[in-house]
């Protein structure tokens, strides 16, 4: 299955000053099959250690010279590492942390032999205080799960993806076209973007295997709680990931994972579950410029489990519930498609970048207002909803619109694109005008380049 990561990795090995590169991202997003189907395309020689496997090939990397660890390594798996041709690749290296820190000296000794490495709990060991990062000797790549376009490519729909690439924000799209994106829209919030499952989805075409599999998944998050460090409780952990996918699209509250346990406690089970890249903040932002980041509240949040298709299985869901529904939208109360969007905003930047993303919200009294999702493109802020119905009913949008004057909003729906121009009002009378861009929400892969391109013409 083609990842879109790769072409990344190709920009990465063809850099003359590459650093060893660090894959970061939750259990079962693909780290290992990235790597092994980028080795097999570009590689004579893959040798791989799994270091939660066989920690004790951790004191192969004792020496800080790079050039006696790489003999070891070939006296160990009798292959010639040889720049160029051969990638070292060191899996789960979470489980021996130390092998993460010498990678600084194959960046300053041997910088032209292609290391990359992988982890999935990486995040508990750069906790440690006897930890020490080589700032500045390493790259990150930040994997998510598979996006819809990449689902599309799974499943042979290779022009449809070129289509959705190509297309244009004054473009309109045919009915037939349209209502085929959207029914396999509706089989990705099922399936969603791990690979195991829409492996068997794509093979099989079975819905009963393909559940049986994100069951799994879910148990195999759980099982790991134990490797979570001795600071929250199991029972705790558990509470929390499953209170998750039914909180979706809500602020946040601890007081609704249970009343009987004390916030500080829930928090510590809720960063560890971050910490894991298994749940993921969304933040208040004033939004008063860029970055967005830099205006947080970081007692306002809301929660996004780490993959669509897990979560409508943790809540019940099945794709018979989304084809009768009358408005996919409306389904679990439109949390379901806030979470797909949700998790494709948040690895819609470059791969190096670390997944962010952010919401606006108003608390006064008879005034209150939130916006789905805010994001920085091209200069610009740009807030988006996530919403069914009429641009007339987007009040909090049109609260945004008078407050912060952004270029451009948009809004996903189920319905074809349209860019309207308007006006909303203030309370002295004046108008203010506005662009709203309403996208299908199989576009979601296109968004940034679609507001890049309204922004453009709109500075013209």
């Amino acid at each position: 299955m083609h990842r879109f990561a790769l072409e990344y990795l190709n920009a990465w090995m063809s850099n003359p000053n590459c650093k060893p590169l660090v894959v970061r991202g939750a259990r079962q997003v693909g780290k290992t099959y990235l790597v092994r189907s980028f080795a097999k395309e570009n590689f004579e020689n893959l040798i791989e250690i799994n270091f939660e496997r066989d920690p004790e090939l951790g004191s192969l990397f004792a020496s800080k010279d790079p050039y006696k660890i790489v003999q070891m390594l070939e006296l160990r798996y009798n292959t010639p590492l040889k720049p160029g041709e051969t990638l070292l690749f060191l899996d789960e290296v979470q489980a021996v942390p130390q092998v993460l820190a010498s990678l600084r000296y194959f960046y300053e000794d041997l910088p032209k032999l292609h290391i990359m490495a992988a982890g999935s709990l990486l995040e508990f060991a750069l906790e440690e205080p006897s930890f020490s990062m080589p700032v500045g000797r390493i790259e990150y790549l930040h994997l998510g799960p598979m996006q819809f376009e990449e689902f599309l490519l799974a499943a042979g729909k290779d022009k449809l993806v070129a289509y959705l690439k190509d297309y244009s924000h004054l473009e309109s799209i045919p009915e037939p076209i349209h209502l085929q994106l959207m029914g396999l829209f509706k089989s990705f919030l099922v399936t969603g973007g791990m690979p195991g499952a829409v492996e068997i989805f794509v093979n099989r075409h079975s819905w009963q295997e393909c559940e049986s599999v994100k069951h799994s998944l879910l148990s195999t998050f759980q099982d790991d709680f134990s490797k979570y460090g001795k600071r929250v409780k199991h029972q705790r952990l558990q509470l929390v990931f499953k209170k998750i996918p039914l909180l979706v699209g809500r602020k946040f509250k601890y007081v609704k994972v249970d009343r009987k346990e004390r916030s500080s406690d829930l928090a510590k089970a809720l960063n560890l579950l971050c910490n894991a890249r298994v749940a993921n903040r969304v933040h208040h932002s004033s939004c008063s410029g860029i970055p967005l980041g830099a205006t947080i509240d970081e007692k306002k949040f809301k929660v996004l489990f780490l993959d669509v298709g897990l979560m409508s299985t943790a809540t019940g869901l099945n794709l018979l519930d989304y084809e009768r529904a009358e408005d996919v939208m409306m389904v679990n109360g439109g949390a379901v498609c806030e979470q797909f969007i949700g998790q494709h905003l948040l690895f819609s930047q470059q791969f190096y970048r670390e997944p962010e993303l952010h919401y606006w919200v108003r608390e006064k009294r008879k005034s209150s207002a939130e916006v789905d999702y805010v994001i920085a493109e091209n200069n610009a802020i740009t807030p988006v909803e996530v919403k069914a119905g009429k641009s007339g009913t987007l009040r909090s949008l049109h609260l945004f619109f008078r407050e912060k004057r952004p270029f451009l909003g948009v809004r996903f729906n189920s319905d074809i694109p349209s860019l309207l121009e308007s006006e909303t009002a203030l309370p002295d009378g004046q108008n203010v005008p506005y662009r709203l861009l309403s996208l299908p929400l199989y576009l979601v892969g296109q968004v940034r380049r679609l507001i890049r391109q309204c922004i453009d013409k709109d500075q013209i």
